[in-house]
């Protein structure tokens, strides 16, 4: 009787460790799947400015900010990200001397550099539909990122929709100064104009917030992924 008790014992234990086991493995599954996304905003700083009469100066409030352990999320919800980490505030400043006006363009560039490479003996073309994240592929494809700009006038004034959220597009070939790479995307074009104005040098500014998420239709695969932009800004002087 005893021996009987203690088989039952032990295959209640058995049991237990089983259903541990697959809780273990679940919840490690889903760790490695949560970690899908990271976004890191690039420090470095580039202007072109076609005129001698104009000085531009593009502000960055930190030297960077990374996303992790990111989820897909709706339009809704990615509009409204408020942490530190999730959005990306800078403005662009003309000091103008001289009657005279300046054309200026928001763009992003994307800066995905690999870390690593496949195995020799993989392809990219391994049955795989052209748009498919592939395990070996480090980066999200960007017909899955989302990107949103606003925008406003005075430091207190309230944020408004410059750039309806959109799919990196490289529309390079667009540029209004001239200087935009054609692979990069254009966020937002202005006009700092001082035609009117005083010739003794007159000061403008544009404070501009970026969020950038997941798309919700983004399906996780278990690969740790990452997207990254750098922010640049170009001007073009005009009469």
């Amino acid at each position: 009787m005893e021996k009987h008790n203690d088989n039952n014992n032990n295959t209640s234990k058995q049991v237990l460790l089983s259903v541990l086991g697959v809780a273990i493995l679940i919840v490690a599954v889903v760790g490695i799947s949560f970690a899908a996304f990271s976004y890191s905003k690039e420090g470095q700083v580039e202007n072109t400015i076609a005129t001698g009469a104009v000085t531009m100066a593009y502000n960055e409030p930190e030297n960077g900010i990374n996303i992790t352990n990111a989820i897909p999320m709706t339009e809704t919800q990615g509009k409204v990200l408020s942490s530190t980490n999730e959005l990306f505030d800078f403005t662009v400043t003309a000091k103008i001397i001289g009657k005279t006006a300046i054309n200026y363009e928001v763009v992003a560039v994307k800066n995905n550099v690999a870390s690593g490479t496949a195995p020799a003996d993989w392809s990219a073309d391994q049955g795989r539909p052209a748009t498919a994240e592939d395990p070996y592929d480090e980066f999200v494809k960007d017909n899955n990122i989302r990107l949103y700009l606003e925008s406003k006038d005075s430091e207190a004034g309230t944020y408004t929709q410059a750039m309806a959220p959109k799919a990196f597009l490289a529309d390079g070939t667009n540029s209004v100064t001239g200087s935009a790479p054609t692979d990069s995307m254009i966020l937002d074009t202005g006009i700092f104009d001082n035609r009117t104005g005083t010739g003794a040098g007159t000061e403008f500014t544009k404070y501009y917030r970026l969020r950038m998420w997941v798309d919700s239709a983004y399906q996780l695969d278990g690969h740790i992924r990452k997207y990254t932009v750098k922010v640049n800004v170009y001007g073009k002087g005009t009469d």
